[in-house]
């Protein structure tokens, strides 16, 4: 049922915002931590979604680039109290870990803390973490041999060719080749659930999409304009990430550190930091604007980055039950996610591991935060501190 009144419409907007403030200070843990942390004050506390219509729009948000729990969170929004709604929740989801990010960065600044210890062991946290993420999404995107000949052909590919443009070539190509390989797949997800945005509205946001897509580029050389030039390259990664907030980083190391805007220590180690705060990871962006730019960097970054996930979202929600029925839909899916594992472990090597493990103390603490995070569940940011801890130690 829709609200009739204002103060109806208005109680929502506000109600979801605070809920949504609420999770964005207390979940940590990543992508996956996040959608069980929504399916526990949405769906089960607070009821504003069934468990089918869950399901059905985590399914979307495995489907479209960018950060699936931000979209997940925006979709409940949407539901609740209408386009707003979304808004409201996605500000309340990521303006905590946005604001600590973009402090750090300046504090980092601040005491130009390079070449300190405990820099090096928030690398090394980095190096932990994404071996976590490795084993964890290879477990669920590449069960089978197939798709691990998809992990390893992304990953060769990645290593033998080095350059920025070659990640999106991978996806592209293993769409292509899930669509071929995997289109006999036969849907087995949640039946139809409507959402309050009409088709033409959602058409509206892809043409936005693409447009600035195109856009963008053609603007960043006419212009000459180092902030059209940051906004650009925030906005294509947040258009070609597959996979959640791990798989941002090899995209963001692509296109900052061999540019020379940001070294690769500081990029590392704000990648560290942003396994200690809560919310989404896609955050780290408003780290790296702030080292750029300043506070205003960092904001320019965080909307650049998080915009394509708004305009694909509202843009495919009109037409996702019509979508995701077919087989050739739900194949290149497969084999984009299942790529997302090869380019996760192509970052581990290369700039995380060959850039922070130097020495056996190294690969020692490494091993050591790896096993707290994978066999004894601490949480992460308590390893985030020990990892920080152990660079000063071994410095």
């Amino acid at each position: 049922m829709k609200d009739t009144g204002n103060g109806s419409t208005l109680h929502r907007l506000v109600e979801v915002f605070f809920v949504s403030l609420r999770l964005g200070l207390t979940s940590f843990g990543g992508p996956i931590a996040h959608l069980g942390y929504f399916h526990s004050e949405y769906i089960e506390k607070r009821k504003w979604m069934d468990e089918k219509g869950y399901a059905d729009l985590v399914a979307l948000a495995q489907f479209l680039p960018g950060p699936a729990s931000s979209q997940v969170g925006i979709g409940i929004g949407v539901m609740r109290a209408g386009i707003s709604g979304g808004l409201a929740a996605f500000v309340g989801f990521t303006l905590p870990s946005a604001v600590t990010l973009i402090l750090f960065a300046l504090l980092v600044d601040v005491y130009d803390a390079g070449g300190s210890g405990w820099l090096h062991g928030l690398k090394l946290v980095a190096v932990a973490v994404v071996a976590q993420a490795v084993l964890q999404m290879g477990r669920k995107l590449a069960p089978d041999l197939t798709r691990k000949a998809f992990v390893l052909a992304a990953l060769s590919m990645l290593l033998i060719w080095q350059n920025a443009y070659m990640q999106i070539a991978v996806i592209l190509v293993s769409a292509a080749a899930g669509l071929l390989v995997f289109r006999n797949r036969e849907d087995t997800g949640p039946p139809i659930m409507k959402f309050p945005i009409s088709r033409r509205f959602g058409a509206v946001c892809l043409f936005l999409f693409f447009g600035l897509l195109a856009l963008l580029p053609i603007l960043k050389e006419a212009t000459g304009s180092a902030a059209v030039s940051m906004f650009d390259s925030f906005y294509r990664a947040g258009s070609f990430v597959f996979g959640g907030g791990h798989v941002v980083l090899p995209l963001l190391q692509q296109e900052f550190v061999p540019a020379g805007w940001i070294g690769e220590q500081s990029f590392l180690a704000g990648y560290g930091a942003a396994q200690a705060v809560p919310g989404p990871l896609f955050t780290f962006a408003a780290y790296l604007g702030a080292v750029m730019d300043g506070w205003p960097g960092g904001l320019l970054a965080t909307v650049a980055i998080f915009l394509p996930a708004f305009l694909l979202l509202f843009g495919t929600l009109p037409f996702w039950d019509s979508l995701r029925a077919r087989p050739g839909i739900q194949g290149a899916v497969i084999g984009v996610n299942a790529a997302v594992v090869g380019i996760l472990l192509a970052a581990l090597y290369h700039p995380i591991w060959t850039s922070s493990v130097e020495a056996p103390e190294d690969f020692a603490l490494a091993a050591v935060l790896f096993s707290l995070l994978v066999f004894w569940k601490w949480p992460p940011w308590i390893v985030v501190v020990l990892g920080a801890a152990g660079g000063v130690l071994l410095a």
